[in-house]
């Protein structure tokens, strides 16, 4: 299993009853903010949620949506006092394994192309640009481009 930087962290999937935790680190991440019932809505209909925990208290997570052997990350997210410590990192590289265990073999995502740390962490992680949505992120002095980025999953021998 991926582990944190910080060793403090314990990672593992989230249920249903982590709704309300999902939704306030999302709303710590970004402006157009999900509601504890629509991460319920994600996990009903067969998305995976991922969260690092540190002392009992959520501070970053994942939601990925699965179909086939094609995944994408629907959201990921890291609370501002935490951010910088390899808690997303580790998060996402949990749902890559988990995901490729079960056959996935590519992972898509959007990201705004205003957001840099986020950008390299995706690069960093093997991801790579297969296309832009123009004007996709609203921001109050303007949209901003989404940068579509992709990778190939590989399962771990033993997987």
């Amino acid at each position: 299993m991926p582990e944190a930087s910080d060793p403090a962290a314990r990672l593992a999937e989230a249920s249903l009853t982590d709704a309300e935790a999902l939704s306030r680190l999302h709303a710590q991440a970004f402006d157009r903010v999900w509601s504890p019932a629509d991460f319920v809505g994600f996990l009903e209909t067969g998305a995976v949620a991922y969260l690092a925990r540190i002392e009992g208290t959520a501070v970053a997570m994942g939601l990925f949506r699965a179909v086939v052997d094609e995944a994408e990350v629907l959201t990921l997210a890291t609370g501002p006092a935490l951010r910088g410590r390899g808690l997303a990192r580790a998060v996402l590289d949990l749902a890559m394994d988990n995901l490729a265990a079960r056959g996935v073999r590519r992972m898509t995502l959007e990201v705004a192309a205003d957001n840099a740390p986020a950008r390299a962490l995706y690069a960093r992680s093997g991801f790579h640009e297969i296309g832009r949505r123009r004007a996709y992120y609203p921001r109050p002095e303007g949209a901003v481009d989404a940068h579509v980025l992709a990778r190939t999953l590989e399962a771990r021998n033993g997987a």
